[in-house]
């Protein structure tokens, strides 16, 4: 389970990407991308007509609470769901506002785990940062390209195989970010009903 993070993390860190992202939402839409190509998540997820592919956006800055990990690649949405309870358990005992869905990122990969960062961006960061695993940060800001994944985690394999083809067809060049939000609760959504938006940062 869940070998298609590491197999796409590789190789799209092969190709300039490296998961050290996190985002909050960013609903500004820049330049239309060009139309998709014929490997879209139509043919490889569930979806709807609308959802964006290769949609360029504008990222902006938000500060967020994330908690540091890591987990193996069999554990993997287990690990992250945990780290967001924990994230929005201080939420909760500070009252902060949250701003925005949740976002992970991953800091770094091997055959067997990851690395990662569990974040929910606020409205306004606490008086007192954080102690422990818990710690206060900003999401990048820049031009990226928006997909939607609709559907389990466990079968995102297509849409990042999906995304790599669009990148290699369009002849685009990443920077060292790669961002996941999730539209829906991962807490409380069934796996088999999530939405989760994914961002790749362009030069």
């Amino acid at each position: 389970m869940f070998s298609f993070r590491k197999t796409v993390t590789l190789a799209l860190a092969a190709g300039g990407l490296v998961l050290v992202g996190l985002a909050p939402s960013w609903p500004q839409a820049a330049t239309p991308a060009a139309p998709a190509t014929p490997t879209t998540p139509a043919e490889t997820a569930p979806s709807q007509p609308n959802d964006p592919f290769g949609e360029e956006v504008t990222m902006t800055a938000k500060p967020i609470i994330y908690l540091k990990g890591t987990a193996t690649w069999d554990s993997a949405y287990e690990s992250i769901v945990d780290a967001f309870k924990s994230v929005r358990g201080f939420l909760d005992r500070e009252k902060l506002k949250a701003d925005g869905p949740p976002i992970t990122i991953y800091l770094a990969t091997d055959d067997t785990g990851f690395q990662f960062e569990a974040a929910i961006p606020v409205a306004e960061p606490p008086k007192e940062s954080p102690k422990g695993d818990l710690a206060v940060g900003k999401s990048p800001e820049g031009r990226a390209l928006k997909f939607v994944h609709r559907g389990s985690y466990d079968g995102m394999d297509t849409t990042y195989d999906a995304i790599t083809n669009y990148l290699d067809q369009k002849g685009l060049e990443a920077k060292e970010l790669f961002i996941e939000q999730y539209i829906t609760d991962p807490i409380n959504t069934p796996e088999d009903k999530l939405v989760i938006e994914v961002f790749v940062p362009v030069k």
